[in-house]
């Protein structure tokens, strides 16, 4: 038995160890948005936000929007999605103050097939084709997003030579569990979708983060515009795969570094930040819940893979250098430490951004086992047909 768990945490240290050096350094999280450069010829750009009963947030997220610092025309459309709050009311204060035009667009019902979300981007984009016709860009955000003044200007800036300028929001850490699951969820992200993968156009990965994106209107409209998503629930990621696979074959193996840069996603310190409360485990747990399994295509081959490889990589060290301790035996200990000091080092760059300590890097472990019952869950609820249930909608009927 000391053997085998001495080859276990010597091999997920091995694996540590390689995805480091190997994996396209995604546990660096070091994709960061740069500053903007001095332009006169701004674009236009247009925000579509989709909002449902989202009366908490919707008055800061707007009055954040109208105080952009961005040089440009810049016009907000907001897309109250049959809200039962207030929420459009609310909005509609803030647009009568605004200097900056901000349209109320009152959402029709949902028609099969489609996600409530898309159907309410959908819709912001058809009005936003009448209100302003020639922006190029769209900023796709979400109604419980703050943006920092500088921050549209930055995107543009970094849009240039693109087709999809992404940043994933700074979500809430609070005092609570946030503090352990939040930077544990940014991290699992970027080991999936790793950002500077994503960001290199010889690569085949794609990611984004659906509460900022900026997207080509042009281009978005030659991949068959938001319609050809209207049933994926992971849709920021897939309209980023439909967008960099668009510009790869323009590019027809031609792609280079700086050329056809495709797309780019980032972390956000403060120039994005979410308002959601992710400082309770219920939280946290709808979210995975909702998208974990369809993520996985909906295989149970897939979810049995994940689950096998998660338990092994960030549980087989910690076990063994506590089996190690307790039976004397120095190489079980040396080995599992190795591998649970490796997968801490991996966690430190992102859990440094939320203020983490080198004592919560420890914890990573008993975290995975978290997400990993978060993901059967998933799985529980789509098999039982009550999956995805988002804002009072359940999608079990979308593929």
């Amino acid at each position: 038995m000391t053997e085998v768990m001495i080859w276990a945490a010597s091999l997920s240290a091995l694996t540590w160890a390689g995805m480091m050096l190997f994996w396209h350094r995604f546990w660096r999280a070091d994709q960061r948005l740069g500053e903007h450069p001095a332009r006169e010829d701004w674009p236009a750009v247009v925000a579509v936000i989709p909002a449902r009963n989202e009366a908490e947030s919707i008055v800061a997220v707007l009055e954040a929007h109208a105080a952009t610092a961005y040089p440009g025309r810049f016009s907000v459309v907001v897309v109250d999605d049959n809200s039962t709050d207030g929420t459009g009311a609310l909005a509609a204060g803030v647009a009568a103050r605004s200097a900056r035009p901000i349209q109320i667009v009152t959402g029709k019902p949902l028609p099969a097939g489609w996600s409530g979300k898309l159907w309410a981007v959908e819709q912001g984009i058809e009005a936003a084709a009448e209100s302003a016709p020639d922006a190029e860009w769209l900023l796709l955000t979400d109604a419980d997003i703050v943006h920092a003044p500088e921050t549209l200007a930055r995107l543009v800036a970094a849009g240039q030579g693109r087709v999809l300028v992404s940043l994933m929001a700074r979500l809430a850490v609070g005092r609570g569990i946030g503090r352990l699951l939040v930077p544990a969820y940014v991290f699992f992200f970027q080991k999936l979708y790793p950002f500077p993968a994503v960001n290199d156009a010889r690569s085949a990965i794609a990611g984004a983060a659906g509460g900022c994106m900026l997207v080509d209107r042009a281009r978005l409209a030659q991949t068959g515009g938001i319609a050809a998503l209207r049933g994926a629930l992971i849709d920021d990621c897939t309209l980023a795969a439909r967008l960099k696979g668009t510009v790869q074959a323009r590019a027809k193996g031609t792609v280079s570094n700086g050329e056809h840069r495709a797309i780019w996603l980032g972390l956000a310190d403060r120039e994005v930040v979410s308002l959601r409360d992710t400082d309770r485990l219920a939280t946290i747990w709808e979210t995975v819940a909702r998208t974990a399994f369809p993520q996985l295509r909906r295989s149970w081959l897939l979810l049995l893979g994940c689950v096998v490889g998660m338990l092994f990589l960030y549980l087989s060290g910690p076990l063994a250098a506590v089996l190690g301790l307790l039976s004397l035996e120095p190489g079980l200990m040396i080995a599992g430490l190795a591998a649970w000091g490796l997968q801490a080092l991996c966690f430190w760059p992102t859990l440094r951004l939320y203020g983490g300590s080198a004592l919560v890097a420890a914890g990573l472990p008993v975290v995975a086992v978290l997400y990993v019952l978060m993901t059967l869950d998933s799985a529980r609820r789509d098999m039982l047909g009550k999956a995805s249930p988002w804002k009072g909608r359940t999608y079990s009927d979308l593929p």
